[in-house]
């Protein structure tokens, strides 16, 4: 339901609102917040709030200022707040002092896509799994790399303990009105997963930034330390972040199988993602702790599909679902899912506008085939260094990004992986440089 600028203030009004925090994400997708007082919120609404970046690596342009406008439909109250003089939330549209839209902007971009999309005729909607590890506190109230327990996939409590954590998470998104579909206890030690139902690309993008807010919150109400970071234990399994995408063409689910095949459109999309895996793997997978994941277990490792296959980059959802898509397995929760849903979406367009063909699907996890077989599969980048050099070769990229966006995203990535290289000791460099960020 879209909701009016007067229906805002009236609902705070009613509701005993006293503090706006307005978010917003860099170009990281790093979560920023400013917080205001709900007086002056029909000011801001006018007029946006001014805030700098000249100490900001983050955003596009330095010494630069911008202005947050609160988009009234994502107004939610923040529910571990005090109920006497409640604390409220938006996503904000970022522009420039002249009111046009700030091109570092990852929901102007998104938004952009899904109107591209929607005038040939297609409507995405987007599902994700979101995968996490839960640790123990030390006494002076610090992030240990204790797991939370030593449960497997899908056990119970007591072994689970985690249950009330996910149980105090999911709750605490239903009454921001966000829908997990199921939560779980994932394969490694302290690592758990919540799935998420189809929404539009923007709502399951902004659901994503604050589902990582609230883990994060509720953990630390907890006593515990959440992170995403992809891959926190190097001798465990990694954390992913699943993006699932349908498209209707009118009342056509475009995944659909019809007779127990996929359509030719269908296919189409699928290749349009496979054929830009390599160039998009530096967007879907920033960091240079994402690349331990990849081939290690169950993470993919090379750009290949399948029907059900859980190993590989893309699956499709099985028959007899009401809602087919396909699997994206690549991605993880340093992301921007912005950029990254945005950029999926322009993917599929270039395959079904351009008709082009699908590879043949893998029918067999990595570990039961050959060498020689194995040897016919193109790998994913192997390392950050790897998905740059894709990355700045992609006309694709750079048709679709803006160029000052793609430079600045581009030279940090750089100076991150000739840091990664020269420390001594890498995999201390990452837990100091991810593991209490992300």
């Amino acid at each position: 339901m879209k909701l009016t600028e007067m229906e805002v203030l009236q609902f705070c009004e009613e509701n005993d609102v006293k503090f706006v925090k307005l978010m917003f994400c860099d170009i990281f997708g790093n979560l920023r917040t400013i917080s205001i007082l709900a007086s002056i919120l029909p000011e801001v609404f006018r007029e946006g709030l001014t805030f700098h970046t000249f100490d900001e690596t983050g955003f596009i342009g330095e010494y630069c200022d911008l202005r947050l406008f609160p988009d009234p439909d994502t107004l939610a109250l923040l529910p571990w707040r005090p109920q006497h003089g409640r604390v409220v939330r938006f996503f904000c549209h970022i522009r420039y002092e002249d009111n046009t839209a700030f091109e570092g902007d990852g929901r102007f971009f998104l938004k952009n896509a899904v109107d591209y999309a929607a005038g040939k005729g297609y409507n995405f909607r987007v599902g994700t799994s979101c995968e996490f590890y839960c640790f123990n506190k030390d006494e002076n109230d610090k992030p240990t790399l204790e797991p939370l327990d030593n449960a497997g996939f899908c056990e119970a409590a007591p072994n689970d303990k985690g249950e009330n954590l996910r149980r105090d998470i999911c709750l605490t998104l239903e009454k921001m009105d966000i829908m997990p579909e199921s939560s779980l206890h994932e394969h490694g030690p302290g690592q758990n997963e919540v799935d998420f139902r189809y929404s539009s690309p923007l709502k399951a993008a902004d659901n994503l930034v604050t589902f990582k807010n609230v883990v994060k919150t509720m953990a630390d109400r907890n006593g515990l330390y959440a992170s995403f970071m992809p891959k926190p234990l190097p001798d465990n399994f990694g954390s992913g972040l699943h993006i699932i995408l349908m498209c209707m063409k009118g009342t056509e689910n475009i995944f659909e199988p019809k007779h127990g095949e996929l359509s030719d459109e269908a296919k189409s999309m699928m290749a349009g993602i496979i054929n830009r895996a390599k160039e998009l793997t530096l967007i879907f997978d920033p960091t240079t702790n994402s690349y331990q994941r990849f081939g290690d277990r169950l993470a993919p490792a090379y750009v290949s599909w399948s029907y059900g296959n859980y190993s590989q980059l893309m699956r499709t959802i099985g028959k007899g679902r009401n809602e087919n898509g396909v699997i994206l397995r690549s991605p993880d929760n340093s992301c921007n899912p912005y950029y990254a849903i945005g950029l999926m979406i322009y993917a599929c367009l270039e395959g079904a506008l351009n008709h082009e063909q699908l590879c043949e699907p893998i029918t067999k996890p990595y570990c039961y085939m050959s060498e020689d077989e194995i040897s016919k599969l193109e790998p994913l980048p192997r390392t950050l260094g790897e998905a740059i050099e894709a990355a700045d070769k992609s006309d694709f990229l750079r048709d679709r990004l803006p160029e000052d966006f793609f430079d600045k995203y581009l030279n940090n990535r750089r100076k991150l992986f000739e840091e990664y290289e020269k420390a001594e000791n890498k995999h201390s460099f990452e837990m100091f440089t991810y593991f209490n960020s992300l």
